[in-house]
């Protein structure tokens, strides 16, 4: 089946109008979910496509048809001991999920393995990282991931070696151990966030000092430093057309920064207390931020345009965003902390 084809630009002065006629979908693990209280979903993430996106609660995985709320539709995936931090789908096999925690493992996970519906899914790789895992990206080659751990090192992972390199776990449904390559600690208090360029030939770093170390990959050699925050750096993204990094930090600003002279070409004042996460949109026209765990967060979602930096909607929630995930397809939005459960929010359908 070929893949989806993307939504057409939206520009901004029609994207309001759009939005304010849209109402959230939710998606919730309880058959009778509850209107008052909120949810403990940590992470989500979008499948290339979109065709699936993955959540995470407790100690396990819920994988969710956005096209079916029903919980009964869903794929559970358990083998994690204690909280999963992070899911990363592989960007360039739908069905591989990669999730890090804090039994101090990363799995990789091919979601056709068990079947759907409540069937639980297996992992076909485990790789042990010897401290708990904080964050974990894929490079867009979708051959290594780069995992943080707590104790602020950052581990390279090759999965070429495993069952799923080849599309395909056939009928082995045995775990393959992997050995991940030498760990490296940046010069800094602390690394709260990486992800790679779009090339795949750099790795942007956030530290507690609030700057940005670009770092080249795989020597992990420290290329240029971007600094804009007052407090420690949070999260990074780097934009779909290429354009900018974001940037989001504990003093309530995002950054964008031109990846041509790498300046600060503008910055987004949120209501989120710290951004610990951030999201741009399919085409990299509008960005949004969510707060994770922050107490001090406002309600609502502010969708900025990226060029201007204005607010152009705010999506209203009972609660501050945890964390917000554009379609990689689609002008749809998902995001944590309302009651219920995930929920999804967009323009022209899934």
């Amino acid at each position: 089946m070929p893949a989806p084809s993307r939504a057409d630009p939206l520009p901004r002065d029609q994207l309001p109008k759009a939005f304010k006629a849209a109402k959230p979908t939710i998606y919730s693990e309880s058959t009778r979910p509850s209107t008052s209280s909120s949810t403990s979903i940590r992470h989500i993430a979008w499948s290339p496509t979109g065709s699936a996106i993955a959540t995470t609660s407790a100690s396990h995985i819920r994988v969710w048809n956005p096209e079916k709320t029903s919980v009964k539709t869903s794929q559970e995936l358990r083998g994690h001991v204690g909280s999963v931090e992070r899911v990363a789908w592989n960007p360039t096999r739908e069905a591989e999920l990669a999730s890090t925690g804090a039994d101090g493992t990363v799995r990789v996970w091919d979601v056709r393995v068990g079947g759907g519906g409540t069937g639980k899914g297996q992992a076909v790789q485990e790789v042990k990282i010897g401290d708990g895992g904080l964050f974990i990206t894929w490079h867009p080659s979708g051959r290594e991931m780069l995992v943080g751990r707590r104790d602020e090192v950052l581990i390279p992972i090759d999965v070429r070696m495993g069952a799923v390199v080849n599309g395909s776990a056939g009928n082995d449904t045995s775990t393959q151990t992997l050995t991940p390559r030498e760990g490296k600690k940046l010069a800094s208090s602390q690394t709260n966030e990486c992800c790679f360029s779009n090339s795949g030939r750099e790795v942007f770093a956030t530290t507690g000092e609030g700057a940005v170390k670009i770092l080249d990959w795989p020597s992990m050699a420290p290329l240029w430093t971007l600094n804009g925050h007052t407090s420690a750096a949070c999260s990074v993204r780097h934009s779909p057309s290429g354009a900018y990094v974001a940037v989001g930090g504990g003093d309530s600003l995002i950054t964008l920064w031109d990846t041509t002279e790498w300046v600060c070409k503008r910055t987004l004042a949120e209501g989120l207390g710290t951004v610990h996460h951030l999201s741009f949109s399919f085409d990299g026209t509008y960005i949004c931020g969510g707060s994770g765990s922050d107490k001090d967060a406002e309600r609502g979602i502010e969708v900025y345009h990226v060029e201007t930096g204005e607010v152009v909607h705010t999506i209203e929630t009972q609660n501050a965003a945890g964390v917000v995930a554009w379609h990689p397809l689609r002008y749809a939005l998902a995001y944590t902390g309302d009651p219920g459960g995930l929920r999804i929010i967009g323009v022209g359908g899934l």
